[in-house]
């Protein structure tokens, strides 16, 4: 797929073009150029050769077909991968890629394991999106639709800010997807100078911070970037940030066994995040690196733990374990 040259080919165009590409783009979900019947039949020959709308992806599904991942193939031949979750509820939620591959070398996580290779153009995000709006409509019913879209895929998002907030704003813009700010969500492994400028946007997107860890020391086992940035560090920047913008924080918190999972771990970390506009999001992790998750009697200790000092948590249930599809489980092979 390539629609970055589509400004130019409708140089010389009526203003009201644009409108009409943009709604058989973002609406009708056409994969062919020759299905906008509101075009002419020589601007539709052009924007098939300057502008081609074919996807060049392959789904994976899970057995219990909650969760579908999707391999695309972009136009350099990079490959990035992109996860469905579909919910009891209705919601379609798509988990998207902001890089191909990632620099940050978390030992919990495969996509390090491929190294960092480039950043995606904001058209590499959309497209991402389109896929599987396209597959919702054939699939299920042309009524459903992505309801929601977390950053949470391959790379680190706000090492790609400006791509990444322009692909937030197509996402949330009326004219494309409407999906609400509220129901887009962006995961930063603690970028701060990322999380100060998302402070300064005036929207509304979750803001969720991959911590891992309490302390410094156990944090740089698990994630290199904190020789850079430490967590007091990210936690001013966060409460700089829930100053600003009234916003509730994710605190990501994957549960390693023998690793970060302790009653100590517990404790230390709801000294740090009390009082705090937070909610604590629970994940076992998924076996990468050889990390083992935490059995469950150890996660309902660590979680009584936040509960008892006043901490707001959730617990993240595995989705797509089985293709390689989970947390931390997204890498070209």
């Amino acid at each position: 797929m390539n629609i970055e040259k589509i400004s130019e080919v409708l140089v010389g165009q009526p203003a009201f073009r644009y409108k009409q590409i943009q709604k058989s783009i973002y609406g009708d979900l056409i994969d062919n150029w020759d299905q906008a019947t509101t075009l002419s039949k020589d601007l539709r020959q052009k924007l098939n050769q300057e502008c081609p709308l074919e996807i060049n992806g392959e789904i994976k599904k899970t057995g219990d077909k909650k969760t579908l991942k999707a391999i695309i193939t972009l136009l350099d031949n990079q490959k990035i991968e992109t996860v469905l979750m579909m919910h009891k509820d209705g919601r379609y939620t798509v988990c998207v890629s902001s890089q191909v591959g990632c620099a940050l070398g978390c030992t919990f996580c495969a996509t390090g394991e491929m190294g960092y290779k480039r950043n995606l153009k904001t058209n590499e995000i959309i497209e991402q999106v389109i896929f599987f709006s396209r597959y919702i409509r054939k699939t299920y019913s042309p009524e459903d639709r992505v309801t929601n879209i977390v950053f949470m895929g391959m790379g680190e998002p706000m090492l790609n800010y400006d791509n990444v907030l322009a692909a937030v704003r197509i996402l949330n813009s009326e004219e494309t997807f409407n999906i609400g700010a509220r129901k887009i969500s962006i995961s930063t492994s603690g970028i701060t100078e990322g999380i100060k400028k998302l402070a300064l946007e005036g929207i509304q997107v979750n803001l969720a911070i991959s911590l891992h860890a309490p302390n410094d020391k156990m944090r740089l086992k698990l994630m290199p970037i904190s020789r850079k940035y430490k967590i007091d560090k990210i936690i001013s920047t966060m409460d700089s940030y829930i100053e600003k913008t009234g916003r509730q924080v994710m605190i990501e918190y994957l549960l390693i066994k023998d690793s970060n999972d302790s009653i100590e771990a517990a404790t230390e970390l709801a000294e740090l995040l009390k009082g705090k506009l937070v909610v604590v999001n629970l994940i076992p992790c998924n076996p990468v690196g050889g990390n083992k998750p935490s059995p469950e009697y150890t996660i309902k200790k660590f979680k009584n733990i936040l509960l008892r000092n006043g901490i707001t948590v959730t617990q993240r249930y595995t989705f797509g374990r089985d293709i390689d599809a989970a947390c931390g489980q997204l890498a070209i092979k």
